[in-house]
């Protein structure tokens, strides 16, 4: 595709614009513009006009809202599911937050990960001892990105390439050396040798990871080596074929061939019982499961369910509804029964303030969003059914900035000409945007525990790794240590 093309489709992505309703019972559906670049919320605000409590709503906005009261009763809701054979962005429906989200990275067709997304992948390993500093390493990795890139567009120029790095590529082999330490040394102490080493791998990217573990126990536990299993769970076509391809390109790779299966299938389509004990690996993976969207009332302090409409056109209304689906309502009475401290919501603050805040002129009808992980429940659900004696290592972002608005909410964006550019919606182009989310770790321990019976520790991200990583291993010249100093925003959760 020439550039001039590719950029007229970009100035279309950027041109889109999404709407936004409010939807409840017994009152009028409206919708109002919100632009691509900027949130804003036009909201309405009820009256109480008769005696049986009816309500009416009237539009705060500067401009007439597009009624969208037809197609919100016509169009049928569909799932991601529902999408998964489509070849085509979807029109004329309407979809629960946490689909489009998941319809938007998964999709097998447009999506994100299915056809956009490319890991970075360095041809060769940082010599850490030979790096002055931490600058210095910093300006190694942005060259090594512009190297791998030209290379890329040497073949095929895209200048709407997706390119993102995770920890286990920037820091090989050592990384993913810290993370075998882990897994033998509890599998030793725990299991060996009347059990396997089975180690499930989710969302495994280029493969580095599987690679570097499997490296590392044959160099240093032929014993162990010979009773491990690893095995990847990968939505992914063209990632699955990626990492067999880079497994075969470690020198012990025809042992490691034999130690291995990829499974290119969802986690959340899984349907075997997994009966012997085994590690479960998902780092950088939960920060992408999609989220349900949550607003509440301020007077009533009733949560609504967030959807979108997809019109004719392509374009975007938000809309909330009083009535919760079962997966949005489980998850919030069970955050409400397992979570062992307080935690913040849109309505925490105090009653009177919040009435106050909601009075004032052109003041919104609804709080803030708040983000739920329904889908990061669902996974709990299935490491419950169908691996009862797994032990999970899970590690993700605990904090984002430049995070689109609301609570826990997610960072939106794209690149175009090698440039990140951020967006304040997860309502964008369907697989030209990476939404990723942070992991509030305190509850998400609640939830698992309380799902699973299962105990667990959080540790930072660097904790993690003075603990089972040899840290000289990636010490620059000066002192600094770049596998620790990175991804502070980073914890690691690992069954107890």
């Amino acid at each position: 595709m020439d550039s001039p093309a590719v950029s007229r489709i970009f100035q279309q992505l950027f041109a889109r614009r999404s709407r936004h309703c409010l939807c409840f019972p017994s009152a009028s559906r409206r919708s109002a513009p919100r632009s691509f670049q900027q949130h804003r919320t036009y909201a309405a605000r009820r009256k109480q006009d008769d005696k049986d409590g009816g309500s009416s709503w009237q539009q705060r906005i500067d401009a007439f809202p597009k009624d969208m009261s037809r197609q919100l009763q016509e169009y049928p809701r569909v799932t991601a599911r529902d999408l998964q054979h489509r070849t085509q962005r979807p029109r004329r429906v309407k979809m629960y937050a946490r689909d489009f989200i998941e319809d938007s990275l998964y999709n097998p067709n447009y999506g994100y990960f299915s056809k956009h997304a490319t890991i970075f992948n360095s041809p060769r390993p940082f010599h850490f001892p030979s790096i002055r500093d931490g600058a210095e390493f910093n300006r190694l990795v942005d060259q090594s990105y512009v190297d791998f890139e030209d290379a890329l567009d040497s073949v095929e120029p895209n200048e709407l390439r997706q390119l993102w790095h995770t920890p286990t590529e920037l820091f090989r082999p050592y990384y993913g050396e810290a993370i075998a330490r882990y897994l033998v040394t509890n599998y030793k102490m725990t299991l060996f040798p009347y059990h396997d080493l089975i180690i499930y791998e989710l969302g495994a990217g280029n493969g580095t990871l599987m690679r570097n573990i499997l490296d590392y126990i044959f160099e240093n536990e032929p014993e162990v080596y010979e009773r491990t299993k690893f095995k990847i769970v990968e939505i992914s076509k063209s990632l699955a074929d990626l990492q067999l391809t880079n497994l075969s390109r470690s020198p012990y790779a025809e042992c490691h061939i034999e130690q291995t299966q990829i499974l290119h299938r969802s986690i959340f389509d899984w349907s075997e019982y997994v009966h012997s004990p085994c590690f479960v690996l998902a780092l950088e993976v939960v920060d992408n499961f999609p989220h349900d969207q949550i607003r509440y009332d301020p007077e009533t302090e009733e949560p609504l369910q967030g959807s979108v409409l997809i019109d004719e056109d392509g374009e975007f209304f938000e809309f909330y509804e009083r009535t919760l689906d079962p997966v949005a309502l489980r998850y919030l009475r069970v955050r409400e029964v397992a979570a062992r401290s307080p935690f913040f919501t849109p309505i925490s603050q105090p009653k009177l303030l919040r009435r106050l805040r909601h009075s004032l002129p052109f003041a919104p009808n609804l709080t803030q969003p708040e983000y739920i992980p329904t889908r990061l429940m669902q996974f709990f659900d299935v490491l419950h059914q169908y691996f009862p004696a797994h032990r999970l290592v899970l590690s993700d972002f605990d904090f984002l900035p430049d995070a689109v608005a609301g609570i826990n909410a997610p960072v939106v964006q794209t690149r175009y000409k090698r440039r990140n550019v951020q967006v304040t919606t997860p309502y964008v182009h369907q697989g030209y945007f990476d939404i990723f989310f942070p992991t509030d770790f305190a509850m998400m321990e609640d939830v698992y525990r309380a799902i699973t019976g299962k105990l667990t520790r959080v540790s930072s991200h660097r904790s993690f790794l003075e603990s089972w990583a040899f840290l000289e291993e990636t010490q620059v010249r000066n002192g600094e240590n770049p596998m620790l100093n990175w991804y502070a925003n980073a914890s690691v959760m690992t069954t107890v």
